[in-house]
């Protein structure tokens, strides 16, 4: 299976289409020649020279059979077992009884199934492809002087300006310079209406330009972008195989076994070669090779499509089957973005004193409260004092030297106990409090607010409608707050004060499994990598959570979760319908034909459409269902 990179896709079709027919012999000489024989044979019995045309078809058939026939004594030295022998025993058999326009029929149908996989399995993977083919392989770089020029989007790096003309692909991640743009970001997070960007917004790399050209600054290069890392998410998904796909493989042997049992049988009962080869030309059941693939593909291109990148396909049946699903607190179960409520400072400091130093230290911090203190000083006026030392402690707090003064700011366990006087601060529903000492002493608290998710409540409520009867929120805040927000959006278990290896903990030994885990921020990336199942919500910055998740939402969607276990559960069953799908009709095909009164070249062609109707049954795992909306 091979995924093509290059520019966006040539617009003028019947040129491609052409070059496609061109191709086609080339990619499949086999089939090529199949039907070049099977015309051959057409015209020998037109003008009347039947015993030619036999030698031709036969021949021919039996060339293909002895190379299946070698590959397949090559996959059994190799441990690999599968349904070829039926192919060539059918094969073989047809040619003997004199039936060798049904043998031609197997012929194709041997010799095309790897055209129909790749044409199934690009029409599964449409909104993949669609992702790998818009990505630029040139950048026009803005010099000096004013002019443009045109170079491999590779050479672009941060600080470079970038000229994207209209409905061109933004190459890499940057900045944009000019006052303002609209960007159409539905290809990478789904989102159907184009975004307005404004002077010194990000504009992500894969977004496609509307109706102006536009400057942008690179931040970064093609290889660090967010996009390149979709891309290279894409082609692991694409390749992967998921466990059922291999089931389905294990199948093949029992299978075999049984269309041997019945041609073997109804050889024996009618006492006729013929009806033997009869029977073995409708067991050959390349829904069981095909069908689960082709319905996987269709799966990871159904999420892509609504902002969802799942990097593999087992990841597609763990989601179907997971029962627990727990929550990081801050920027997943509520929007990630505090804001100050009210300084409560003790004497001899005031407000403005405390919070200025409090932004200060929480300079040197990455943590989403840090960022929302800074804001809130930076808006109040406050200068904010350049630090002389500071040191972090992951979830805990930061300790720095601002403007003479050892400053701690955190959690109050963390500010307790290298300071004296704390004192618990009253909080309300759904309110943190962020400690401050200052000098070892307690110096006040910033009282904050987080505020839930819009969809939260609703994402809960179709976990539970889907069999996620275990949810909870795993959460390093005090319990009175993670309890508040716990019971707002309908989770009924709270884990709170804890710490990454509490996280991590309490994943795995989580009862009911599979295990999903959705989180947003670095701190987030141990538990995501333990859990079964670990989403990264609103990646384009969560890098280090993104590579340890098996799933990425590209938006802050919350909902989009239950949008990605109703994809795994709705991917699974249209698999497994397929599998058994081929195989029933393969098996009713094969009595019938023991019967004797299936002639086999329509048992041949019966079994072409059977190949057929499985694989379309395999692309509804592109749609959801009549009750499904994505």
């Amino acid at each position: 299976m091979t995924l093509s990179l290059g520019a966006r896709p040539d617009t003028h079709l019947a040129p491609r289409r052409a070059v496609r027919l061109l191709e086609f012999p080339r990619r499949y000489p086999l089939v090529a020649v199949t039907l070049a024989v099977g015309l051959g044979v057409v015209g020998l019995l037109l003008t009347g020279q039947p015993v030619a045309a036999q030698w031709l078809g036969s021949g021919w058939a039996l060339a293909v059979a002895a190379k299946v026939a070698w590959g397949m004594v090559q996959d059994v030295l190799a441990g690999h077992w599968g349904v070829d022998l039926l192919a060539v025993t059918a094969v073989t058999a047809t040619v003997v009884v004199g039936e060798y326009l049904a043998s031609l029929v197997v012929v194709l149908m041997l010799t095309g199934g790897q055209a129909l996989e790749d044409y199934a399995a690009n029409r599964a993977r449409k909104e993949l492809n669609a992702l790998l083919e818009r990505a630029p392989v040139l950048a026009h770089r803005l010099r000096p002087d004013g002019s443009v020029e045109d170079v491999p989007v590779e050479e672009v790096r941060p600080g470079d300006q970038l000229m994207v003309r209209p409905a061109e692909v933004v190459p890499v991640d940057g900045d944009l310079v000019d006052a303002e743009a609209d960007f159409d970001e539905s290809s990478i997070t789904g989102e159907s209406l184009p975004v307005t960007r404004r002077a010194g917004d990000p504009v992500l790399s894969g977004a496609l330009n509307e109706q102006q050209a536009v400057v942008l600054r690179a931040t970064a290069t093609v290889a660090d972008s967010q996009y390149s890392k979709i891309v290279a998410m894409v082609r692991e998904a694409a390749e992967s195989r998921a466990p059922v796909v291999r089931l389905a493989d294990r199948y093949a042997v029992p299978f075999t076994v049984f269309a041997f049992l019945v041609a073997g049988l109804a050889w024996w009962y009618h006492g006729d070669v013929v009806v033997f080869a009869e029977v073995l030309v409708v067991a050959t059941p390349c829904p069981l090779l095909l069908a689960a693939p082709v319905a996987f593909l269709g799966g990871m291109s159904r999420a892509a499509r609504n902002g969802i990148i799942i990097k593999n396909a087992g990841t597609l049946e763990r989601l179907a089957a997971v029962r627990t699903a727990a929550f990081d607190k801050t920027g997943t179960i509520t929007y990630g973005r505090p804001e100050l409520l009210a300084v409560h400072p003790r004497a001899p400091w005031t407000g403005d004193e405390l919070l200025r130093l409090a932004a200060s230290a929480e300079e040197y911090s990455s943590h989403v409260l840090a960022t929302s203190v800074r804001e809130a000083a930076v808006a109040r006026g406050l200068e904010l004092i350049p630090a002389a030392a500071a040191h972090e402690e992951a979830t805990h707090g930061v300790t720095a030297r601002v403007g003479g003064h050892e400053v701690v700011v955190g959690k109050r366990a963390h500010v307790a106990a290298c300071s004296t006087g704390v004192a618990e601060q009253p909080l309300g529903p759904g309110e943190l409090a962020v400690y401050v000492a200052v000098d070892g002493r307690f110096a006040g608290t910033l009282v904050m607010s987080d505020q839930v998710r819009a969809d939260a409540a609703a994402t809960m409520a179709q976990l539970e409608a889907l069999g996620v009867r275990e949810r909870m929120i795993l959460s390093g805040d005090v319990r009175a707050t993670v309890a508040h927000v716990a019971a707002a959006v309908g989770i009924p278990h709270v884990r709170a004060e804890c710490l990454p290896e509490d996280k991590v903990r309490t994943v795995r030994d989580a009862p009911a499994r599979p295990v999903l885990m959705v989180g947003d921020g670095v701190n987030d990336a141990p538990v995501l990598a333990a859990a079964d199942v670990g989403v990264a919500m609103g990646a384009r910055g969560a890098t280090a959570a993104s590579e340890s998740a098996d799933v990425v939402i590209l938006t802050e969607d919350l909902a989009r979760t239950a949008t990605a276990v109703r994809i795994g559960r709705r991917t699974v069953q249209v698999a497994l319908q397929s599998i058994w799908l081929g195989i029933a009709l393969s098996v009713a095909l094969m009595l019938v034909a023991a019967t004797g009164v299936i002639p086999a070249i329509f048992g041949a062609l019966s079994q072409e459409a059977v190949d057929l109707l499985a694989i379309l049954n395999a692309l509804r795992a592109l749609r959801g269902s009549r009750h499904e909306q994505d």
